[in-house]
């Protein structure tokens, strides 16, 4: 079957907890029509027994979003997918294979599951069994866990996850300790190994493969994207936004002349009344676009006084435009 979302999927930007929310999955479309998007990762357990309302909702501006999910009961899993295809409409189910923190080891789901491929495969053959067609069921997942990191390994979880209906695999290039490494220190300890994401290219030509793990520019990118079909790019698309901006024409070869910096400020004005009028506070977005001048003259000025008053009680849109008054409006497309 054709990936519906193959052209999105060239770059993405990473489920990050805390990070890829709606607000900041809001801003980040503004930047770019095409990247595709992920949320963060939302337990089925948070789904089915809390508000999922708020976990799953989202704006349709943000579209082609997918849900990452967290989970390890097959049949939670499926229900979880399917109402959030059928009622909520997202593109594409995403199970989470690679984060190894200790709360989601409780949870029996992450990164300790390249230890059960058989049941991952059930996990996936399970969502496939309920969702459209169209609507990939993808997984992401690292290179290989503690001393199961070999090439031979890192297949006996390939092989069947892929039988059973994944045909698109996000490979964060390290593996990852399950014990003795904090998340952030798993993301810079184990090193980088790009050549065994390419192998799985090379061997599995009909997979879908996207490679993660310390991509930081554009450049980086369109590099990776001369062998792999996606680059998915986590925290530097998080703390310097506009890197987004050039994303459209860069990697998806369209001749359209980016916002500047100012006018992305304009458009998410109504977006943040909106937010307002629901109840919520100005510095649950703003906290979001903190990194959107940075490198330029009155970056820090931008950041501070959102920093200094978006928490406050009754801001409103008055702060996020004047705190965009203290940056020059001269070079800001740069």
């Amino acid at each position: 079957m054709t990936d519906p979302l193959a052209r999105a999927r060239r770059l993405s930007v990473a489920p990050m907890l805390d990070w890829t929310t709606r607000d900041y999955r809001y801003f980040a479309r503004l930047l770019s029509r095409n990247v595709l998007l992920y949320t963060e990762m939302v337990t089925t357990g948070a789904i089915l027994h809390g508000d999922a309302a708020r976990h799953l909702a989202f704006d349709e501006a943000e579209h082609p979003l997918a849900l990452q999910l967290g989970g390890s009961d097959p049949r939670a899993l499926a229900v979880c997918a399917r109402l959030a295809v059928e009622q909520f409409g997202y593109d594409e189910i995403n199970l989470n294979c690679g984060c190894p923190s200790d709360r989601v080891q409780e949870g029996r789901f992450g990164a300790c599951l390249m230890a059960e491929p058989a049941l991952v495969a059930d996990c996936v053959a399970a969502m496939r069994a309920v969702l459209p067609a169209q609507v990939p069921v993808t997984v992401k997942t690292r290179i290989g866990i503690d001393q199961r990191d070999s090439y031979a390994e890192l297949l006996q979880f390939i092989e069947p996850v892929a039988a059973a209906g994944c045909g698109v695999f996000i490979i964060h290039a390290r593996k990852a300790w399950l014990s003795g490494l904090s998340p952030k220190e798993n993301r810079e300890i184990p090193p980088l190994r790009y050549e065994v994401a390419r192998a799985l290219k090379r061997d599995f030509p009909a997979l879908s493969i996207s490679l993660n793990g310390g991509v930081h520019t554009l450049d980086e990118a369109c590099t990776h994207l001369q062998w792999a079909d996606g680059v998915m790019i986590g925290r530097a698309a998080y703390e310097n936004p506009w890197l987004l901006a050039a994303a459209d024409a860069r990697i998806y070869g369209e001749a359209s002349q980016p916002l500047d910096r100012h006018a992305v400020v304009v458009a998410l004005e109504p977006y943040v009344e909106r937010h307002l009028a629901r109840g919520g506070q100005l510095a649950h977005v703003t906290r979001h676009i903190l990194g959107l001048f940075q490198g330029l003259p009155g970056a820090r000025g931008w950041r501070r006084y959102l920093s200094e008053n978006a928490h406050r009680r009754g801001a409103g849109i008055e702060v996020l435009r004047a705190a965009a008054a203290r940056v020059p409006r001269t070079g800001l497309a740069a």
